[in-house]
C-alpha cells in the first residue's frame, strides 16, 4: 500500500519510501508513424467498459503558453513561462530541458550529459491531447526521441533531413524518429533509447529543480 509520485516513480508513502521504479524509454508517436513502424502491433480498445469518448479533452486549451497552471499551486522557475513544452532527460545525475521551440527550430540536438554523447530528435506530425476539445484536431506538436550516439564503440553526429528523417555525418546513414537505421550502411542499427519526459516546464522544474534549461 505504498504511494508512488507518478512523475518520477518514486515510491513517496509507505514501507517501499525512497524506492526508485527503473523509468523505461517511451514515445508519444503519431498513428501514422506508429502503423509505418508497427504495422502488426496491437492497439488498445475503445470498448473499456466505461461510457468516455477517449477521442475528446477535458481540459481545452490547457496547454496555451499563456496560461498558468490551473491545477498547480506550487513556485515557477521564471526561466521559461510555465507552459512552455519542454522535453527533459536525466543521464548518470545530470539533467538537462529542451524547450520545444528550440527543437521544433533545429530538429535536432548533438549534445553530451556528464559523460555520455546523446542526441535529440524532433519530427513534425503529432497532435497535442490537451489543445482542443478533439484530440483530433488539436495543433501539431511534434514527437521526440532521446539516445546515446554511440554505435559499435562509433561516435556519431546527426542532422535532419527535410523528410523527419536524420542522416549521421559519419556514415551517411538515414534514422527514423525512433533511432532505427532505416538506410545507408548503419541500417537494421538502433540507436539507444534513453527514457525521457515530454512535459511543462513548471513540471519538469517541481521535480527536476537542479536540472539545466536549454543552453
Amino acid at each position: 500500500e505504498s504511494w508512488w509520485q507518478q512523475f518520477t516513480g518514486e515510491a513517496i508513502v509507505g514501507d517501499l519510501t525512497g524506492t526508485q521504479l527503473k523509468l523505461l524509454p517511451s514515445t508519444i508517436l503519431s498513428w501514422e508513424d506508429f502503423k509505418i513502424k508497427y504495422p502488426d502491433g496491437k492497439v488498445l480498445s475503445r470498448n473499456t467498459g466505461y461510457l468516455r469518448d477517449y477521442g475528446t479533452n477535458p481540459y481545452p486549451g490547457y496547454d496555451n503558453i499563456n496560461q498558468f497552471p490551473f491545477l498547480f499551486d506550487g513556485q515557477v522557475d521564471d526561466r521559461y513561462l510555465p507552459m512552455t513544452r519542454v522535453l527533459g532527460v536525466e543521464v548518470g545525475g545530470v539533467s538537462k530541458a529542451f524547450a520545444y521551440d528550440q527543437l521544433v527550430e533545429n530538429k535536432v540536438f548533438n549534445d553530451r550529459l556528464g559523460e555520455e554523447g546523446i542526441v535529440v530528435f524532433w519530427k513534425a506530425g503529432t497532435n497535442s491531447a490537451v489543445d482542443t476539445s478533439s484530440i483530433a484536431e488539436g495543433r501539431d506538436v511534434g514527437t521526440t526521441g532521446v539516445f546515446l550516439r554511440k554505435v559499435s564503440d562509433q561516435q556519431l553526429t546527426f542532422t535532419a533531413n527535410k523528410d523527419g528523417t536524420f542522416e549521421d555525418n559519419e556514415t551517411g546513414s538515414t534514422w527514423d524518429i525512433l533511432g532505427s537505421a532505416i538506410a545507408g550502411s548503419m541500417q537494421g542499427e538502433n540507436l539507444m533509447a534513453l527514457a525521457h519526459y515530454d512535459t511543462f516546464w513548471f513540471v519538469w522544474a517541481a521535480f527536476i529543480p537542479e536540472g539545466r534549461g536549454l543552453d
